[in-house]
Formats: C-alpha cells, sequence, structure tokens
C-alpha cells in the first residue's frame, strides 16, 4: 500500500530540515499518540547522518487483537540516512511483531517553497504478507488479515503524516520563546 502526504510548513527549509532529524524526540512528545521517541544510534557520515530511533506507541488495541498483538510490540525502529546535501531522508521501519512480513519503508524530500516556507514530501510504502504468519491457518489469516493490516496502516500512516503538523507548531513555540529567530 502507497503512502504519500505533503505538507507545507511556514518555516525556512534549514530549520525544517534540522529540526525533523535533529529533535524528533523532543518534537514526539507532542504526538497524543506517540509516548515516546528514543534516539538509539546518531552517526555522523560524510554528507549526512544515520540515526536510529525507537518509537513507542501509545495507541489502545482494538478489541480481538489484543491476543495476537501484545502492547509491548507497539514499538517500531526507525532507520533514517539523512543527506544533508538534498535535503532528503531515505528511512525504513521494522516493527516489533511481524518482522518478516510487515515491510515499510521510503523517502522524505525537504523543498524550499519561498524563502519561509518548506515543502515535505513524503512518499512510501507498506507491505503485509498476512499469508506467511507462522501459525495462522489461511482460514483465519483471511478473517484476520484484513483487520491487521488495517490496524497497522491505521497505527503508522497517520503518524508518519502527522509528524509534520506537530513539527510546525514544536517550531511556531520555539519561535514565540525567542529560541529560533
Amino acid at each position: 500500500m502507497k503512502i504519500r502526504s505533503e505538507s507545507i510548513l511556514q518555516h525556512p527549509l534549514e530549520r525544517v530540515y534540522r529540526a525533523y532529524r535533529d529533535e524528533m524526540p523532543a518534537i514526539a512528545s507532542t504526538i497524543p499518540d506517540i509516548a515516546e521517541v528514543r534516539a538509539l544510534r546518531v552517526e555522523e557520515r560524510e554528507g549526512g547522518v544515520s540515526i536510529h530511533n525507537e518509537w513507542i506507541s501509545a495507541a489502545k488495541l482494538p478489541p480481538g487483537l489484543s491476543k495476537v498483538v501484545r502492547p509491548e510490540h507497539l514499538r517500531w525502529d526507525d532507520f533514517a540516512e539523512w543527506n544533508d546535501t538534498t535535503h532528503e531522508v531515505g528511512w525504513k521501519i521494522k516493527t516489533r511483531v511481524f518482522t518478516d512480513q510487515i515491510r515499510c519503508g521510503g523517502t522524505n524530500r525537504f523543498v524550499a517553497h519561498g524563502s519561509e516556507a518548506t515543502k515535505i514530501i513524503l512518499d512510501g510504502e507498506l507491505r503485509i504478507d498476512i499469508r506467511s504468519l507462522p501459525g495462522v491457518p489461511s482460514f483465519v489469516a483471511r478473517k484476520l488479515g484484513p483487520r491487521l493490516e488495517s490496524f497497522f496502516v491505521g497505527l503508522i500512516t497517520p503518524n508518519l503524516k502527522q509528524v509534520n503538523t506537530y513539527l510546525e507548531r514544536y517550531l511556531d513555540e520555539r519561535v514565540a520563546k525567542g529560541e529560533l529567530t
């Protein structure tokens, strides 16, 4: 399933790019569905940074799925390769449950939109291979599959899109406090 979103933030390109890259744990603390983001690894490299963040969801499981997905599984690893020259980030998400069945990744591009605004373009893809879930009979997978896929799409996709909204609010607050000019 394709994931795509575009947002325009009323802040300059470098400010948006650097905050998204370097301040995600602080930004994520303002997102209601996210309990926490932990920076597990930050590695400077020529032309950019490699970052491994752990995201911890605050989402509640719908009835029935709690037998398959435990709350501790509502964490995922975000591996990001930042290119400071092109203002892009290639990312991959690795879930803590059904790690061989769920694939999610893509690219975010940060583009100047005039001198005081930035367009963020997210292009990604989420794939869930329900048929290969271990220990799940095919007749159960047919029933459970759509619910499980819908749950993960509903969990991951809004968070990918909402980050931009909360990033802009975060930057607005920092400007209002005089921390950014």
